[in-house]
Protein backbone atom coordinates (compact mmCIF):
# COMPACT_ATOMS: atom_id res chain seq x y z
CA UNK A 1 0.00 0.00 0.00
CA UNK A 2 1.25 3.78 -0.71
CA UNK A 3 1.98 6.00 1.74
CA UNK A 4 -0.22 9.26 1.04
CA UNK A 5 2.03 12.34 1.15
CA UNK A 6 1.73 14.17 4.80
CA UNK A 7 3.78 17.92 4.93
CA UNK A 8 5.75 15.75 8.04
CA UNK A 9 7.26 13.96 5.06
CA UNK A 10 8.40 17.65 3.13
CA UNK A 11 9.74 18.59 5.80
CA UNK A 12 11.54 15.53 6.33
CA UNK A 13 12.91 15.90 3.08
CA UNK A 14 14.19 19.28 3.26
CA UNK A 15 15.47 18.76 6.51
CA UNK A 16 17.78 16.20 4.54
CA UNK A 17 19.74 18.43 2.39
CA UNK A 18 19.70 21.42 4.43
CA UNK A 19 22.92 23.13 4.56
CA UNK A 20 23.65 25.54 7.25
CA UNK A 21 26.25 27.34 6.01
CA UNK A 22 23.48 28.15 2.86
CA UNK A 23 20.73 28.53 5.56
CA UNK A 24 23.34 32.13 6.78
CA UNK A 25 23.75 33.28 2.70
CA UNK A 26 19.86 32.94 2.55
CA UNK A 27 18.89 34.92 5.44
CA UNK A 28 21.19 37.69 4.53
CA UNK A 29 20.23 37.42 0.66
CA UNK A 30 16.41 37.58 1.82
CA UNK A 31 16.46 40.66 4.00
CA UNK A 32 15.79 38.95 7.41
CA UNK A 33 17.16 41.27 9.91
CA UNK A 34 15.31 43.75 11.88
CA UNK A 35 13.37 46.36 10.36
CA UNK A 36 14.16 44.27 6.81
CA UNK A 37 11.17 43.39 4.40
CA UNK A 38 12.09 39.19 5.35
CA UNK A 39 12.22 39.97 9.25
CA UNK A 40 12.57 37.16 10.86
CA UNK A 41 11.98 34.53 7.93
CA UNK A 42 13.98 31.33 8.79
CA UNK A 43 16.23 29.52 6.19
CA UNK A 44 17.21 25.72 6.55
CA UNK A 45 19.94 26.42 3.37
CA UNK A 46 18.07 24.14 1.09
CA UNK A 47 18.63 25.90 -3.06
CA UNK A 48 15.93 26.28 -4.46
CA UNK A 49 16.40 23.22 -7.51
CA UNK A 50 16.55 20.97 -4.53
CA UNK A 51 13.18 22.39 -2.88
CA UNK A 52 11.92 21.81 -6.29
CA UNK A 53 12.74 18.59 -6.66
CA UNK A 54 11.40 17.56 -3.42
CA UNK A 55 8.02 19.66 -4.19
CA UNK A 56 7.74 16.65 -7.43
CA UNK A 57 8.22 14.21 -5.27
CA UNK A 58 5.01 14.83 -3.28
CA UNK A 59 3.10 16.30 -5.75
CA UNK A 60 -0.42 14.42 -4.95
CA UNK A 61 -0.37 16.50 -0.98
CA UNK A 62 -3.50 17.37 -0.17
CA UNK A 63 -4.77 21.08 0.15
CA UNK A 64 -4.73 20.82 3.97
CA UNK A 65 -1.42 19.70 3.92
CA UNK A 66 -0.01 22.38 2.08
CA UNK A 67 -1.38 24.47 4.17
CA UNK A 68 0.54 23.17 6.98
CA UNK A 69 3.22 23.98 5.14
CA UNK A 70 2.44 27.40 4.14
CA UNK A 71 2.09 28.10 7.92
CA UNK A 72 5.27 27.14 8.67
CA UNK A 73 8.17 29.76 9.92
CA UNK A 74 10.80 27.87 7.56
CA UNK A 75 11.03 29.71 4.34
CA UNK A 76 11.37 26.69 1.89
CA UNK A 77 8.28 24.76 3.83
CA UNK A 78 6.59 27.47 2.84
CA UNK A 79 8.13 27.64 -0.97
CA UNK A 80 7.38 23.87 -1.58
CA UNK A 81 4.23 24.35 -0.40
CA UNK A 82 3.50 27.03 -3.23
CA UNK A 83 5.36 24.65 -5.86
CA UNK A 84 3.02 21.70 -4.76
CA UNK A 85 -0.10 24.50 -5.50
CA UNK A 86 1.25 25.35 -8.93
CA UNK A 87 1.53 22.01 -10.26
CA UNK A 88 -2.12 20.68 -8.96
CA UNK A 89 -3.52 24.52 -9.88
CA UNK A 90 -1.67 23.51 -13.30
CA UNK A 91 -2.98 20.05 -13.84
CA UNK A 92 -6.44 21.23 -13.14
CA UNK A 93 -6.53 23.61 -15.59
CA UNK A 94 -5.20 20.84 -18.07
CA UNK A 95 -8.62 19.71 -20.62
CA UNK A 96 -7.82 16.17 -20.06
CA UNK A 97 -7.65 16.91 -16.03
CA UNK A 98 -9.83 20.30 -16.00
CA UNK A 99 -11.43 20.91 -12.85
CA UNK A 100 -13.25 24.31 -12.95
CA UNK A 101 -14.62 23.97 -9.57
CA UNK A 102 -11.08 22.44 -8.05
CA UNK A 103 -8.93 25.85 -9.79
CA UNK A 104 -11.38 27.86 -7.77
CA UNK A 105 -10.90 26.47 -4.96
CA UNK A 106 -6.86 26.76 -5.00
CA UNK A 107 -7.36 30.44 -5.58
CA UNK A 108 -9.22 31.26 -3.04
CA UNK A 109 -6.85 28.69 -0.66
CA UNK A 110 -3.45 30.92 -2.42
CA UNK A 111 -5.22 34.52 -1.60
CA UNK A 112 -6.32 33.23 1.88
CA UNK A 113 -2.32 32.29 2.52
CA UNK A 114 -1.44 35.44 0.97
CA UNK A 115 -4.11 37.26 3.40
CA UNK A 116 -3.05 36.41 6.72
CA UNK A 117 0.88 36.78 5.36
CA UNK A 118 2.49 33.25 3.96
CA UNK A 119 3.21 34.28 0.74
CA UNK A 120 5.75 37.26 2.39
CA UNK A 121 9.12 37.36 0.47
CA UNK A 122 9.96 38.30 -2.98
CA UNK A 123 10.97 34.80 -4.70
CA UNK A 124 7.02 33.28 -2.78
CA UNK A 125 5.22 35.44 -4.40
CA UNK A 126 7.24 35.34 -7.79
CA UNK A 127 6.76 31.77 -8.00
CA UNK A 128 3.81 31.58 -7.61
CA UNK A 129 1.50 34.64 -8.39
CA UNK A 130 1.92 34.26 -12.08
CA UNK A 131 1.01 30.58 -12.09
CA UNK A 132 -2.43 30.78 -9.96
CA UNK A 133 -4.14 34.09 -9.84
CA UNK A 134 -2.85 34.94 -13.19
CA UNK A 135 -3.87 32.14 -15.32
CA UNK A 136 -7.53 32.00 -13.61
CA UNK A 137 -8.23 35.44 -14.13
CA UNK A 138 -6.92 35.64 -17.57
CA UNK A 139 -10.30 35.23 -18.85
CA UNK A 140 -12.02 36.80 -16.04
CA UNK A 141 -12.94 40.31 -14.43
CA UNK A 142 -9.55 41.33 -12.88
CA UNK A 143 -11.21 44.00 -10.20
CA UNK A 144 -9.44 41.50 -7.43
CA UNK A 145 -6.18 42.48 -8.57
CA UNK A 146 -6.74 46.44 -8.12
CA UNK A 147 -8.05 45.78 -4.74
CA UNK A 148 -4.61 43.88 -3.90
CA UNK A 149 -2.72 46.65 -5.43
CA UNK A 150 -4.79 48.95 -2.68
CA UNK A 151 -3.77 46.63 0.30
CA UNK A 152 -1.02 48.64 3.05
CA UNK A 153 0.43 44.78 2.33
CA UNK A 154 3.54 44.95 0.41
CA UNK A 155 3.22 41.45 -0.81
CA UNK A 156 -0.59 41.75 -1.90
CA UNK A 157 0.32 44.87 -3.60
CA UNK A 158 3.38 42.66 -5.92
CA UNK A 159 1.14 39.72 -5.98
CA UNK A 160 -1.17 41.94 -8.20
CA UNK A 161 1.96 43.25 -10.55
CA UNK A 162 3.43 39.41 -10.67
CA UNK A 163 -0.24 38.19 -11.49
CA UNK A 164 -0.29 39.97 -14.61
CA UNK A 165 3.11 37.83 -15.77
CA UNK A 166 0.55 35.26 -17.17
CA UNK A 167 -1.64 38.10 -19.24
CA UNK A 168 1.75 39.62 -20.78
CA UNK A 169 2.62 35.78 -21.96
CA UNK A 170 -0.63 36.11 -22.87
CA UNK A 171 0.02 39.03 -25.47
CA UNK A 172 -2.49 41.39 -23.12
CA UNK A 173 -0.46 44.42 -21.77
CA UNK A 174 -3.84 46.13 -21.00
CA UNK A 175 -4.27 45.34 -16.86
CA UNK A 176 0.11 45.52 -16.28
CA UNK A 177 -0.35 49.50 -17.08
CA UNK A 178 -3.17 49.80 -15.69
CA UNK A 179 -1.55 48.39 -12.34
CA UNK A 180 1.68 50.15 -13.01
CA UNK A 181 0.14 53.78 -13.11
CA UNK A 182 -1.84 52.69 -10.13
CA UNK A 183 1.53 52.10 -8.07
CA UNK A 184 4.20 54.41 -9.84
CA UNK A 185 3.84 56.46 -6.96
CA UNK A 186 4.81 53.36 -4.45
CA UNK A 187 8.64 53.87 -3.52
CA UNK A 188 9.03 50.32 -2.11
CA UNK A 189 12.21 49.24 -3.71
CA UNK A 190 10.22 45.76 -4.33
CA UNK A 191 7.45 47.46 -5.60
CA UNK A 192 10.16 49.66 -7.83
CA UNK A 193 11.82 46.22 -8.93
CA UNK A 194 8.03 44.55 -10.43
CA UNK A 195 6.60 47.56 -11.95
CA UNK A 196 9.89 47.99 -14.12
CA UNK A 197 10.25 44.58 -14.76
CA UNK A 198 6.51 43.44 -15.59
CA UNK A 199 6.62 46.51 -17.97
CA UNK A 200 9.95 45.38 -19.82
CA UNK A 201 8.14 42.05 -20.23
CA UNK A 202 5.76 43.93 -22.00
CA UNK A 203 8.29 45.75 -24.24
CA UNK A 204 9.93 42.01 -25.09
CA UNK A 205 6.94 39.88 -24.78
CA UNK A 206 3.72 42.08 -26.42
CA UNK A 207 4.89 45.23 -28.48
CA UNK A 208 7.42 47.54 -27.50
CA UNK A 209 5.64 50.49 -29.42
CA UNK A 210 3.32 49.82 -26.11
CA UNK A 211 6.22 50.33 -23.73
CA UNK A 212 7.17 53.43 -25.58
CA UNK A 213 4.57 54.72 -25.12
CA UNK A 214 3.76 53.69 -21.51
CA UNK A 215 7.03 55.26 -21.16
CA UNK A 216 6.14 58.82 -23.08
CA UNK A 217 3.51 59.47 -20.55
CA UNK A 218 4.72 58.32 -17.69
CA UNK A 219 8.52 58.50 -17.33
CA UNK A 220 8.66 62.02 -15.50
CA UNK A 221 7.00 60.49 -12.77
CA UNK A 222 8.33 56.88 -12.63
CA UNK A 223 11.32 56.32 -9.85
CA UNK A 224 14.94 55.42 -10.78
CA UNK A 225 14.64 52.15 -9.98
CA UNK A 226 11.59 51.26 -11.84
CA UNK A 227 12.95 53.12 -14.87
CA UNK A 228 15.78 51.55 -14.67
CA UNK A 229 14.36 48.30 -15.37
CA UNK A 230 11.38 48.68 -17.60
CA UNK A 231 14.37 50.82 -20.19
CA UNK A 232 17.12 48.11 -20.02
CA UNK A 233 16.45 46.48 -23.24
CA UNK A 234 16.34 50.08 -24.72
CA UNK A 235 18.78 51.31 -27.42
CA UNK A 236 21.09 53.52 -25.09
CA UNK A 237 19.82 56.58 -26.75
CA UNK A 238 16.52 55.43 -25.88
CA UNK A 239 17.14 55.14 -22.30
CA UNK A 240 19.40 58.20 -21.72
CA UNK A 241 15.94 60.11 -23.07
CA UNK A 242 13.70 58.49 -20.52
CA UNK A 243 16.09 59.19 -17.92
CA UNK A 244 16.60 62.77 -18.52
CA UNK A 245 12.90 63.24 -17.83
Amino acid sequence: MTEVPTAAHVRAALAEVADPADAIHLQRFFKTGPGEYGEGDVFLGVRVPATRAIAKRYAGLELSEIDQLLDSPVHEERLAGLVILNARFAKAAKPRTLDVAGQEQMVRFYLAAVHRGRVNNWDLVDSSAEHIVGPWLLERPRDLLFALAQSDSLWERRVALLSTFAFIKAGDASTTFELCEQLLDDRRDLIQKAVGWMLREVGKRVDRLLLLGFLDRNAARMGRTALSYATEHLTPDQRAHYRAR
